[in-house]
């Protein structure tokens, strides 16, 4: 089979610079890493293929001779030339491009370039929970049940004969590249590096239990619906490895009284014609209790209070939102004939007919100055 060039395996032009050659040789080695590709022989071809026409390409001189007469003038069988570079050889002479020292980032498909297993994660829980507004707030301490795969008291565990501990099982091919070794997980032990030796009759065939556990789970206030939290080593575990997490995602409960805005609250204040005429002193309700506020004589209807700081506290700091006020003049819907007579025995009154000044604010005004 024919041999790609290598410039078109790296998808640049011959008179592309170093710089471009190393970016386009570290975007195709991510895409293709064994990491992210396990089993899968097409990807670990093409991430050989990427290394090898970096490899020439990055060299000046091998540049050059590629330049000039091809693959004959760099060997012939590749910048390899036949020598049995394997998977680790790749990725310790091009340590630099992973960022740095042998495997170098994806240093997990060779336990970190030393050549051991590398470390199993059990798998995680994923719980919903639901907070009220006054929780979300400030934050709470909650306390959850959750049922787990926790490792048996009493297990114990012998090494794998199969892949003699190491959860990998190395094979060596003969290719047009030389020598090349592939690592894939131990069917027998399924990557652990270890068999269960003895157990407890209660634990599966993996020596785990399903246990229900109490969590105590502090969320900060400032969380808001589907936003996700995570408790490290407090999902599954899993023999030889560490814990899974435990993601928790909150559900808010949907409020009442008050509707939210990010870390503001929003308050539907309803008050008579007659207060917002003359003015008055008015209760309401506030995310951490009852406040007095003043409704100040001739407040119209639409008007916007502020309360500072009495919203919801901000999740990546200290601060917190406030609450808004919308104010709301109540017209009656029922008068009795004395109150109809009342209301229009003012009725010619000029200071009963609406003379919107150039200093009193549309709705789309107020919106824009408080959102």
């Amino acid at each position: 089979m024919s041999k790609r060039d290598y410039y078109e395996v790296l998808g640049v032009s011959k008179s592309a610079t170093a710089d471009e050659i190393k970016k386009a040789y570290r975007k195709l080695a991510i895409q293709f890493h064994p990491d992210k590709n396990p089993d899968n022989p097409a990807a670990e071809d093409k991430f050989k293929e990427a290394a090898e026409a970096y490899e020439v390409l990055s060299n000046p001189e091998k540049k050059q001779r590629y330049d000039q007469f091809g693959h004959q003038g760099v060997g012939g069988a590749g910048g390899y030339g036949g020598g049995g570079m394997n998977m680790e050889d790749i990725f310790s002479q091009f340590g630099d491009i992973f960022g740095g020292g042998g495997a170098g980032g994806f240093g997990s498909f060779f336990g970190g370039g030393g050549g051991g297993r590398r470390t199993k994660k059990g798998s995680n829980l994923r719980v919903k929970l639901k907070m009220n507004l006054s929780e979300i707030a400030n934050g709470v301490e909650k306390k959850i049940k959750v049922k787990r795969h926790l490792v048996a008291d009493g297990v114990s565990f012998k090494t794998c004969s199969s892949c003699q501990g190491s959860g990998q099982i190395k094979k060596v091919v003969n290719t047009m590249l030389g020598q090349m070794v592939s690592a894939s997980t131990c069917g027998v032990c399924g990557g652990n590096g270890q068999l269960v030796d003895k157990k407890p009759a209660e634990a599966d065939s993996r020596g785990l239990i399903i246990k229900e556990e109490v969590i105590s789970i502090n969320i900060p206030g400032g969380v808001a619906e589907g936003m996700q939290l995570s408790m490290s080593g407090k999902g599954n575990e899993i023999p030889g490895g560490i814990a899974g997490d435990l993601l928790i995602v909150i559900e808010e409960i949907e409020d009442t009284t008050f509707q939210r805005d990010g870390n503001n609250v929003i308050f539907d204040l309803y008050v008579s014609f007659i207060d917002a005429a003359l003015g008055a002193s008015i209760e309401v309700p506030t995310i951490e209790g009852k406040v007095k506020i003043k409704i100040d004589p001739g407040t119209q209807s639409g008007k916007m209070l502020r309360l500072k700081g009495k919203g919801i506290k901000d999740i990546n700091g200290y601060t917190k939102g406030d609450q808004l006020i919308m104010v709301n003049v109540w017209t009656p819907t029922h008068l009795s004939k004395e109150e109809r007579q009342t209301l229009e025995s003012l009725l010619n009154s000029e200071n009963f007919k609406p003379d919107p000044g150039k200093g009193d604010k549309t709705f789309f005004d107020k919106m824009k100055e408080f959102f």
